[in-house]
């Protein structure tokens, strides 16, 4: 009887570590794009998401279980990203979802991620309405938006071209639209004026039928927000055709990175813009970061690399602090949290889901970027406009 007593205790006891052991693995879907014009962005995100999901499994996991990354390629296309964000979702039945560039995508997705009822977490998307007019409960920013980055360029800019004429080329939709209009806010507001804007279609093969309206124009500085492959075209037009020659080329984060900067060659000398991430951040974690980055993958990481790193760190705290997957707790348990990356400490501001970070002015020199200014979190988030939740 005795020994029946033992049993059944131990069995009891054996239990609960018996249902941890048998619960499988943390999935977490990414929506990114992994061909076509912004697939370099996409290969940074993938590069960023291995390397910490190799380095927490290697650690024990989050909460004792491993994670699992599931990936599928968006094409920097919302429908073809709400497709596969719905098969994430209802097929695969990840925990939750990240990786979306395109901001037109992030939103789309987070449509997506409310009928599911399950979270997602952008590095990338910089359109403010994100975290803006469009929040949504559902959806969390771990990088920084337009408006932190329009920041910490046009600070810079007020200083070393006060009261310059603008003219704005962005690509056609909500990303380019929204980038241009938060740095003009920015820009004007210290002074600059603003000269002309144009939007060239995503993909564009051919930039000079603008060039005869930006000449015109004349202006003194030229801001852009095109990205990836667009970029590379768009700045060998530019020098080919003496666009940028006693113009400051300035734009918004994702234009020129280490993934574009070597095809983009001598044509990127000079242009600056506000990021919320350099290899260049003196600080310990960042180092440590851009060696392990290096060591994993044969390249320097950029912005999307290193929030793509961040990201799985922020679901870890996330998850360990809720002590659960179920989505309102960990809703819950994101809304101010602080958590390390290789930025620093970040805090995830809890009203608008807006990640708060110091904002850097870089320049590009001889192929490598340079900080040349900083603001700090609390100047550079902004006011918490969202109003729907």
């Amino acid at each position: 009887m005795k020994t029946f007593i033992r049993t059944v205790i131990a069995a009891a006891s054996a239990a609960p570590l018996l249902a941890i052991a048998q619960v499988g693995p943390i999935k977490i879907g990414v929506v990114t794009p992994l061909s076509g014009t912004y697939a370099g962005i996409g290969q940074q995100v993938k590069w960023g998401l291995d390397l910490a999901a190799a380095q927490i499994n290697a650690a024990g996991g989050i909460a004792g279980r491993k994670l699992e990354l599931l990936y599928e390629d968006e094409e920097a296309n919302p429908a073809v990203a709400t497709q596969k964000a719905e098969k994430l979702f209802q097929v695969n039945k990840v925990d939750f979802l990240t990786g979306t560039v395109n901001s037109g995508s992030t939103l789309a997705v987070g449509q997506v991620a409310e009928r599911n009822g399950k979270l997602i977490a952008t590095t990338v998307s910089f359109s403010d309405a994100i975290t803006a007019e469009k929040c949504s409960p559902n959806v969390f920013r771990v990088n920084a938006r337009a408006g932190m980055q329009s920041a910490a360029l046009a600070e810079w800019m007020s200083k070393e071209k006060p009261q310059a004429s603008v003219f704005y080329l962005g690509p056609d939709y909500e990303m380019g639209r929204s980038t241009v209009a938060a740095f003009k806010s920015a820009a004007e507001a210290k002074g600059s004026k603003t000269v002309g804007e144009v939007y060239a279609p995503l993909d564009n093969k051919d930039y000079s039928p603008f060039f005869g309206q930006i000449r015109s124009a004349r202006p003194v500085v030229i801001y852009t927000s095109v990205a990836g492959n667009d970029t590379v075209r768009l700045f060998n037009q530019m020098a080919e055709f003496g666009m940028a020659r006693n113009v400051q080329v300035v734009g918004a984060s994702g234009t020129v990175t280490s993934q574009n900067l070597a095809a983009i060659g001598k044509a990127a000398d000079g242009f600056v813009t506000g990021v919320g991430y350099s290899p260049n951040i003196d600080g310990p974690e960042n180092k440590k970061f851009v060696a392990e980055f290096m060591a994993a993958n044969k390249a320097m990481p950029d912005l999307y690399g290193a929030d793509s790193y961040g990201v799985l760190f922020f679901y870890k705290a996330a998850v360990e602090k809720a002590k659960s997957t179920e989505t309102d707790k960990v809703r819950d348990a994101m809304r101010g949290l602080q958590w390390n990356t290789p930025q620093g400490v970040k805090t995830l501001r809890a009203g608008d889901h807006q990640a708060m970070q110091d904002m850097y002015a870089v320049r590009v020199k001889g192929g490598e970027f340079e900080i040349v200014g900083k603001v700090a979190a609390a100047q550079a988030i902004g006011p918490d406009t969202c109003t729907k939740f």
